[in-house]
């Protein structure tokens, strides 16, 4: 399948009235992510549309220079180029170093610094970030998500738009047209992406399941089916059918059981006021998690990804749900894609994409700017996408990459993109703005102590009647 035919489907919208709310309100996101940043979740990906933004908050003009030339200058427009990400281990990190090898060949006059703060999936990252830019010390750039998380930043003027370098390097032919309507707040865009990434990704070790008398390649029709498989694992004699980490990972197995529970319409409906965080049906997928939890490790907030799906792959544990950034580990640890493991959409979510993408940001104020926007070219440029996903197990934003070099995982993610009805992660940042996902990421954390579901859903209908207006 060839990423160019990715069908330019419209997308879910975020509701305007998000990204209404003024710096009053993102100085107290500011102090509640900072404090929060152990139990943080990755507000780590993509998202819904963004109409509807305000520019005036911004007070930036169309111009991501302020008139300075978009041309490249040969070979960098040199000096130290800050990067900020929370790319610091596993797939993320041989991506990150895939860029970075790149950027030294493109351009050799600058010199990649790089800003990577671990832990947390990202939550540590945003805390230091939100600290930084706050303080008037931006990087030169940061990893961010298209979507919802970033309308905080750009509210609060913190970030530029870079129109004059999508015209520059005809980008607005080369990104899919849904992906740039996510990109796009109040006409402007304001990132530029390195990936599509999925979320909704269950990790199966094949030789754990056939010992259980379980086919490893078929998923169970939905999350009830699921359990009743999980219950056959346990009495195979398998300790943990499915693994888990730190509070992120929570949240995004907690979305991915609400798609399931209620449908793609239901899910989209959470973020626009449609559907009743305070309803049944949530109240359903809430005990199905709470239920879902009963097969796992235990894990503390602090635990982060590669070790949830290493217990896969060392046969500790039967399932693991993970963002398809964990296709990278696999292959690192030297796995085999349909012998020694497989893959399959979350339960019940046959034909849906859980859609975040990662992207980098302008800052307003970044001490080498232009040598941000070499970054940034590089990010867009057809052969950055093409080692960046390479690594990391995304497929690439831009529709001229030819899926040939890819292994089977990245083919087929392609052709489910293509195909399926996408909705937007909230452990991702896809979906809800930085303080929303802050907000539910810490109801999240004091569910996993208290398993108590009526708590946990009062919480997630406060955030949701504090974010949606």
């Amino acid at each position: 399948m060839r990423r160019a035919s990715v069908a330019r489907r419209e997308m879910p919208r975020i509701n305007d009235s998000w990204f209404a709310h003024g710096k009053d309100a993102f100085m107290r996101r500011t102090i509640l992510i900072a404090s929060l940043a152990v139990v943080g979740m990755v507000a780590a990906a993509c998202g819904s549309s963004t109409g509807g933004g305000n520019q005036s908050s911004a007070g930036q003009s169309s111009s991501s220079s302020g008139g300075s030339s978009e041309t490249a200058k040969a070979g960098g427009a040199g000096g130290n180029v800050g990067v900020f990400t929370w790319w610091a281990d596993g797939s993320e990190k041989k991506g990150l170093d895939a860029l970075v090898k790149l950027f030294g060949e493109k351009y050799p006059n600058d010199k990649f610094v790089n800003l990577a703060v671990a832990g947390g999936a990202g939550s540590n990252a945003k805390a230091k970030l939100a600290a930084d830019l706050q303080a008037g010390n931006p990087p030169d750039s940061f990893q961010g998500h298209a979507g919802a998380e970033l309308t905080d930043y750009i509210n609060n003027g913190q970030i530029l738009p870079v129109d004059d370098l999508y015209k520059a390097e005809n980008w607005n032919n080369v990104f899919p047209a849904d992906l740039l309507a996510r990109l796009t707040v109040g006409g402007h865009i304001y990132s530029v992406p390195s990936n599509i990434h999925r979320a909704n990704v269950v990790w199966v070790n094949n030789k754990v399941l056939t010992k259980a008398g379980l086919d490893p390649k078929t998923a169970p029709k939905d999350i009830a089916a699921w359990i009743a498989d999980m219950d056959k694992l346990k009495a195979a004699g398998v300790a943990t059918p499915l693994s888990i980490a730190g509070t992120w990972t929570q949240v995004e197995l907690l979305e991915t059981v609400l798609i399931s529970d209620l449908g793609v319409d239901g899910y989209n409906g959470l973020f626009d006021g449609k559907t009743d965080w305070a309803s049944a049906d949530v109240t359903k997928g809430l005990n199905d998690y709470k239920t879902l939890l009963t097969y796992a490790n235990t894990a503390a907030d602090g635990d982060d990804w590669p070790g949830a799906t290493d217990a896969v792959i060392d046969g500790k544990a039967a399932y693991n749900v993970m963002g398809d950034w964990a296709v990278a580990e696999f292959t690192a640890k030297g796995q085999k894609d349909g012998t020694d493991y497989s893959y399959w959409a979350v339960p019940g979510q046959d034909g849906v994409y859980d859609f975040l993408a990662d992207s980098f940001t302008l800052p307003k104020g970044a001490p080498n700017a232009e040598g941000a926007k070499d970054w940034l070219r590089l990010i867009g440029s057809a052969d950055g996408q093409h080692d960046f996903n390479l690594a990391k197990g995304s497929i690439p934003a831009r529709t001229d990459i030819k899926p040939d070099d890819f292994p089977p995982y990245q083919k087929w993610a392609m052709g489910e993109f293509q195909k399926d009805k996408i909705v937007s992660s909230i452990a991702h940042g896809a979906a809800v703005n930085l303080g929303w996902g802050t907000e539910i990421s810490q109801a999240v954390s004091q569910f996993y102590g208290s398993k108590d579901v009526a708590a946990l859903q009062a919480a997630l209908v406060t955030a949701a009647k504090s974010n949606i207006k």
